[in-house]
């Protein structure tokens, strides 16, 4: 009896095996290979430590706070031309829903660290509200979007500000040039951070999410840059949740389109001038609404597929992400055009 069970063993192993060779060179093998550079990655990333004690050296941190009687997990990556008494702008990075910050800091899908290191800005990554030990399946309570953070009405606004008030206790931060920018949920909740937390933040670049904040009332003029596939299916392009949304209804709502998400924020914004048409690429456009008021700009980017993805990422959704832009290039440049507030 017992030789039969190694018997069965060793088939399955081979069988194992069989399956990991013809998948050589395929999706899994991939998948695979993604994961364990992540994980090579993430072993070099710094655990602990008090969150407002200077940083000394440039790397990857991690942290937990309590926040609201709540745990909190971030991330923060510092570039390695940061230079102590040299102030840095700061780019705070929200994962899509069901995600976590881990997944939005993964280079091999949506390319951040690389491009802090191009750009020289600190990258942070938080972590939504989980009720996972380790943070996974996360949401942000952007408004009407989205699952538990929503319903249980996680002061994720407080949350973020914490996070970027302890990194310039950290590092020496340019006050004036801190963005957002964020995935789906994430995208919705940096639109929130515009509408509650514009002292803070210049500028922000929602990925394919619109806003769905319930209130908004900027205290001063926030500059929008919007990335979307026009075959969007989750967030559908022309408003409401696509087939490809949450499973579960009641984790998401009948998404605003994303022209009326432009012109809402180009009449907060003062935008007196209409669009005008700054990036033609195949398969891809740029339109700007410009001046707006103090110093603000509105810009819209489209992509013609990609369907609910990050341009110029390799994360697919369904479908390659275009590669007609790259929406980490697209938003520095527009970040990096801002004036200086007056």
């Amino acid at each position: 009896m017992r030789h039969w069970r190694w018997i069965a063993i060793a088939l399955l192993f081979l069988v194992a095996v069989d399956v990991l060779a013809q998948a050589r060179d395929g999706r899994f093998a991939q998948m695979l290979r993604a994961r364990m550079a992540q994980r090579r990655a993430d072993a070099s990333v710094v655990t602990g430590g008090d969150p407002r004690a200077r940083l000394a050296t440039p790397g990857d941190y991690r942290y937990e706070i309590r926040h609201d009687g709540i745990t909190r997990l971030y991330r923060v990556h510092v570039p390695r031309s940061y230079r102590p008494g040299r102030p840095a702008p700061l780019l705070v990075a929200l994962h899509g829903g069901g995600g976590d910050m881990d997944w939005q800091a993964d280079d091999s899908k949506y390319g951040l660290i690389t491009a802090s290191e191009q750009h020289g800005f600190v990258a942070v990554f938080p972590n939504g509200f989980s009720r996972m030990p380790g943070g996974h399946l996360a949401t942000w309570n952007a408004g009407r979007c989205c699952g538990a953070a929503r319903d249980r009405g996680i002061d994720d606004v407080g949350f973020i500000q914490t996070v970027v008030d302890n990194v310039e206790h950290q590092l020496d931060i340019d006050r004036s040039r801190v963005y957002a920018t964020g995935m789906s949920n994430g995208g919705m909740m940096a639109y929130r951070l515009a509408c509650e937390a514009a002292d803070v933040f210049r500028a922000v670049a929602p990925v394919a999410g619109t806003d769905n904040t319930v209130r908004c009332a900027p205290s001063r003029p926030v500059a929008v840059a919007h990335f979307h596939a026009r075959n969007d299916d989750h967030v559908l392009f022309d408003g409401g949740a696509g087939p490809n949304a949450f499973r579960d209804p009641s984790m998401v709502t009948e998404f605003m389109s994303v022209p009326k998400t432009i012109e809402m924020w180009a009449r907060r914004d003062g935008c007196a001038a209409p669009p005008r048409r700054v990036l033609t690429v195949p398969g891809a456009y740029c339109e700007l609404r410009a001046p707006c008021g103090g110093g603000a700009q509105v810009q819209l980017c489209v992509t013609e597929t990609g369907a609910h993805s990050w341009p110029g990422g390799h994360k697919d959704r369904g479908e390659p992400a275009s590669q007609a832009i790259s929406a980490n290039d697209v938003m520095w440049r527009f970040f990096e055009s801002m004036p200086p507030r007056s």
